[in-house]
């Protein structure tokens, strides 16, 4: 009780002394606020660092945890893993596959399925059932007006593993019945190609039973657009017009997303894929770990800026520092006078340092608020060209760096004075 009313003293007496001195709080405030908002700008700097990393790697890759499993050619790699994964939230898989949408039999106006900016098309690799392979952007076919892309058929909603960006449309419905006409969610590069060239609406797939006619739904961001033309589609839609069977040739590619939770649904697909004659040091096992991978890289550019931030602070410090001897120098005589009455030692030093921790609170609540309307005013003038920043808030990270940025500041600059206020002798009192 006895240390709380002290503290309670110090706190009004040295409000008192704030208000009295309006101006050289001003300035004391002026000199400070740089420094602490350069913390906090270079620490929310590197929480937006870090968020944009990580949403790049959730959008190429995968959610942060999150088990690929890679599965080689094989002719029961695909029927093995529908069945297994059916009815299965916590997995999804994706099968890629080649697909030319427009009419039949002509050369697609970007060979190999490459991006439509990349001239001389793309390259892509077909294998006979002799394992023998070609260029199969290579073709004698008169040119056409058709497409050549990727087509993705996928068990299940893949947003919870990758942070797929809906930019038109919609996405797949899961939960409605299979439509025979395969809905299609393009990405932005497929929609590009679409956007450009007037195609029939006609999908041929190698080993397909018939043409399809698919539908157009939707266009998503899934950040491969740099590698060509891809359309997401139904896994069981896809299937009303291509046998299981085809889902695993050589030209298949097909990759499982599994949540680090689904231990025993990772061994019984490991298990029956192994039981079906794929040898088991071919089933590639890899978690995602992007935080741990870009932590070490973001840890040394946050030291970096911290440091040079740091240096700003310094100076702001130092004129806090230079305001309070001064404020003190002018106080000599009130001080000796609370010493002679009986104030404590301690309790002087706390008035001096209850005001410059006051004032480092203060300006930290300014740069704090000036930090947060600066990310708010930047979020609306850029949001439309990064889509990124649309969703921006004020990290909590940064309003905590500058509440301590500001707290160390009025330590270390009411330090000094604090100690010579509180070595005043009783007997200037006499000499005022």
């Amino acid at each position: 009780m006895r240390l709380s009313g002290r503290f309670r003293s110090a706190l009004i007496i040295g409000g008192q002394g704030i208000r009295a001195r309006k101006l050289r709080t001003f300035l004391s405030m002026l000199s400070l606020f740089l420094g602490v908002l350069a913390v906090v700008v270079v620490q929310a700097g590197s929480e937006f660092a870090q968020r944009q990393v990580l949403a790049e790697s959730e959008l190429n890759m995968a959610k942060d945890g999150t088990l690929q499993i890679y599965l080689p050619p094989h002719e029961k790699a695909g029927p093995v893993t529908l069945e297994t994964l059916h009815g299965r939230s916590e997995a999804v898989a994706m099968i890629h596959n080649r697909a030319v949408i427009g009419e039949p039999n002509v050369a697609p106006v970007n060979p190999g399925g490459g991006p439509f900016d990349q001239s001389g098309g793309g390259r892509f690799m077909r294998c006979d059932n002799q394992g023998n392979c070609y260029d199969g952007s290579q073709t004698d076919a008169p040119p056409g007006r058709a497409i050549e892309l990727t087509v993705v058929a996928l068990t299940g909603d893949v947003r919870p593993f990758r942070a797929f960006r809906q930019e038109s449309g919609q996405w797949l419905d899961f939960s409605s019945e299979p439509s025979l006409a395969p809905r299609l969610v393009l990405n932005k590069e497929a929609a590009k190609g679409f956007k450009r060239h007037q195609v029939p609406a006609q999908m041929h797939m190698d080993g397909a039973k018939a043409d399809a006619t698919p539908q157009i739904i939707g266009v998503v961001n899934d950040g491969d657009s740099g590698y060509g033309p891809m359309a997401y589609v139904r896994a069981d839609e896809l299937l009303n017009w291509l046998p299981t069977n085809a889902l695993s040739g050589n030209n298949v590619r097909l990759q499982v997303f599994m949540s680090p939770e689904a231990h025993d649904l990772e061994q019984t697909l490991k298990a029956r894929l192994i039981a079906s004659g794929m040898p088991a040091d071919q089933i590639y096992v890899q978690p995602v770990n992007s935080r741990e991978r870009v932590e070490d890289q973001l840890a040394l550019m946050r030291l970096i800026f911290l440091g040079m931030a740091g240096l700003v602070l310094l100076i702001g410090t130092a004129g806090i520092l230079n305001v309070g001897l001064a404020t003190v120098g002018e106080r000599i005589e009130e001080f000796a006078l609370r010493r002679a009455v009986g104030t404590p030692r301690i309790l002087l030093a706390g008035i001096v340092l209850a005001e410059t921790l006051l004032v480092g609170l203060m300006t930290a609540a300014a740069a704090i608020g000036a930090g947060a309307v600066g990310i708010k005013i930047g979020a609306s003038m850029f949001g439309s060209r990064f889509p990124s920043l649309e969703e921006l808030t004020f990290p909590w990270q940064a309003g905590v760096a500058g509440v301590i940025a500001g707290l160390i500041a009025g330590l270390l600059g009411g330090l000094i004075p604090a100690i010579r206020a509180a070595r005043i002798p009783i007997a200037t009192v006499m000499r005022a």
